[in-house]
């Protein structure tokens, strides 16, 4: 085979799971990712609320400002339609303007200025708030354990990122203030209208009471269609990056209309129930809407009627009805902070979902007080399974059982077994994606419980078998796991890896964005290792290395595992021949244990499963017959 192309030209990457991955969902045992997807009780609304009132509660100082803007402004425009009854009395008494006119044009102007730096201040408080959402959204999905993570549909984590702290950037500033800025404004409103005619005031409240007990039985139902929606969005974003991130899969099955139709089931599962959402806050509104207008006209038959009687001088009526407008507006407020309320308090039941995900701990438990060795000696093993019962979920049979191995402090290990074996399980016992049920794991001879997640992971370098990159550059992916490698350490593990030199055709270099350019699988999986080997770790975890290598290549992988044997311990799960004939030690697993361990040729005289695994090896590797013997490298 020849080397893999430049970078310009990508190799066939190989095929994606199908369903799993298309639904945005993994299972399986083997994979570490197969966590049942599991909800939390729907919390009461109470909860809810207290929820979004904590988001605020940092920023109480912010807002206490923005009330008092509010407030200011609501007393400027109730104070307005005073000044204008006054400036008509003057009228027709003959009075000088120039001093009614005055306060109002001041009013005008003070409000307006009011006004403007409320609704800067509340604008980026709103921003704020959002920001503080998302950070402590995205640290949890960081601290999450990874059954935590991988048991619901990425696509809606990243809604709950990027939609859900939307719908708080109002719903926990500006309707809190409206709420508080409308009720004054409402109640001074009405004392006024009192204070000018209480015959009018009375239809004004009639209306009122009927407008507020129709939202009463509406409102509900808003908050209702809300959150459904948001789920609606969640499931529609899982469904869609699962499909995209499967794309060969969905093509190579000739699979895109299936897809799309299911992709657009969703879709439209969304728009009903925004559409729900919209009928429910458009009758809330045309409710709002319609009863102040209807109380409007009744007022000003009513009023005129009074002012014909000679009960009502014209400059109250107008300041009245100045009012009655004007009051259009307190109720307008109120509704909308309501209903947006109500879509904030849904949005944040759905961040509680996720701040109720399990975290890793930062810190082992104080169990013990056993000092730190300052170096293992030698003949402890740097890792050992001690009779290790472990399973993806509390209901679901055991991925591996009763399982006991040891890794020697140097050397080549190697896992070899059929599907769901539990090989890859290992992995995630050693590096703490999973925690046993049962016996221990030792690091140095210490028990994992007195070490944090964090220390072991220190100890090891993983390369995993699909080779994710992360997002950024080139060199930003070499260097993820050790930002401090230097430029020499850096060519050394490129050159080691038959890397060197070939992303120096790109504009940027190693300082190209990955998104820009395209990687092969096989430049993918030497990334992957080179990363792993900057590290330096004691222990190497391969979830088999070559797979997406050609010859030349994967015999330089295996010098390079073979040189980091020799200095510490590598750990591989084999899917190719040449991996299991390196290795110094192989350990044959079935059903979640180990059933024999040894050499390749020691192995190949006593295990039958061993000689079975071997030639569907050499079938698929396409090996020579004879046994250990021209194996491709």
């Amino acid at each position: 085979m020849s080397a893999d192309p430049a970078p310009a030209a990508p190799d066939p990457e190989p095929a994606q799971p199908d369903a799993a991955v298309v639904s945005g969902t993994g299972t399986g045992s083997d994979t570490g990712s197969g966590a049942p997807e599991s909800r939390p009780a729907l919390l009461p609304r109470g909860e809810q609320l207290r929820i979004l009132l904590d988001l605020v509660r940092p920023h109480r100082r912010t807002l206490a400002l923005g009330l008092v803007l509010g407030l200011a402004a609501t007393a400027l425009s109730l104070a307005t339609p005073m000044v204008t009854k006054w400036v008509l009395d003057s009228l027709g008494a003959d009075s000088s303007l120039a001093g009614p006119v005055a306060v109002l044009l001041a009013l005008f102007v003070v409000g307006s200025v009011v006004g403007y730096v409320q609704w800067v201040v509340m604008g980026a408080l709103a921003e704020r708030i959002v920001l503080d959402a998302r950070e402590s959204l995205v640290r949890r999905y960081l601290r999450a354990t990874v059954a935590a993570i991988t048991g619901r549909p990425t696509g809606e984590l990243v809604t709950r990122v990027t939609s859900d702290t939307v719908l708080l950037r109002e719903a926990a500033t500006s309707s809190l203030v409206s709420l508080v800025n409308g009720t004054v404004a409402l109640v001074g409103t009405l004392v006024l209208m009192g204070v000018l005619d209480l015959v009018l005031l009375g239809t004004t409240i009639a209306a009122i009471v009927v407008v507020g007990a129709v939202m009463a039985a509406l409102l509900p139902g808003i908050g209702v269609a809300e959150k459904a929606s948001q789920e609606a969005l969640g499931r529609l974003g899982g469904t869609l990056e699962g499909s995209l991130r499967a794309m060969r899969t969905v093509k190579s099955s000739r699979a895109e209309a299936r897809q799309a139709a299911a992709i657009l089931g969703a879709a439209r599962e969304a728009r009903d129930h925004s559409v729900r959402a919209v009928r429910t806050t458009a009758l809330a509104w045309t409710v709002a809407w319609g009863g102040i207008q209807l109380a409007i006209i009744v007022i000003l038959g009513l009023g005129a009627w009074r002012v014909a009687q000679g009960d009502l001088p014209v400059s109250s009526l107008v300041a009245f009805l100045l009012y009655a407008f004007n009051i259009v507006g307190p109720i307008t407020e109120l509704t909308q902070s309501l209903t947006q309320l109500q879509s904030g308090v849904a949005a944040a039941g759905r961040i509680a979902e996720v701040q109720a995900m399990d975290v890793e701990p930062d810190a082992p438990p104080a169990t013990t007080s056993d000092p730190v060795p300052a170096a293992a000696s030698d003949d402890v093993p740097v890792l050992e399974l001690r009779g290790v019962t472990a399973a993806y979920g509390p209901d679901r049979e055991p991925a591996v059982r009763d399982l006991s191995l040891v890794v020697p402090r140097r050397g080549h290990t190697a896992l070899v077994g059929p599907s769901g074996a539990g090989k890859t399980t290992v992995f995630s016992l050693l590096l703490r994606f999973l925690e046993p049920q049962e016996g221990e794991i030792l690091l140095d001879g210490r028990p994992y419980a007195a070490w944090s997640h964090e220390e072991v992971r220190a100890r090891f370098a993983y390369v995993e078998q699909e080779t994710p990159v992360v997002p950024g550059t080139i060199r930003e992916n070499l260097l993820f796991s050790n930002p401090a490698a230097s430029e020499e350490e850096l060519a050394r593990v490129l050159a080691a890896v038959r890397l060197g030199g070939v992303f120096d055709d790109l504009p940027e270099g190693l300082d190209t964005r990955l998104s820009e350019t395209s990687v092969s699988g096989g430049q993918r999986q030497r990334i992957a290792l080179a990363r792993a080997m900057l590290c330096r770790p004691e222990v190497m975890l391969l979830d088999e290395a070559t797979a997406q290598v050609d010859g030349l290549t994967e015999a330089a992988v295996h010098d390079g595992i073979r040189a980091m044997a020799a200095t510490g311990a590598v750990v591989t799960v084999a899917h190719r021949l040449s991996t299991v004939v390196d290795a110094d030690t192989i350990l044959v697993m079935e059903e979640g244990r180990v059933r024999a361990r040894g050499t390749h040729a020691q192995l190949l005289a006593e295990d039958a499963l061993y000689r079975e695994l071997v030639e569907a090896l050499r079938i698929r590797d396409d090996a020579p017959a004879d046994e250990g013997a021209g194996v491709p490298v």
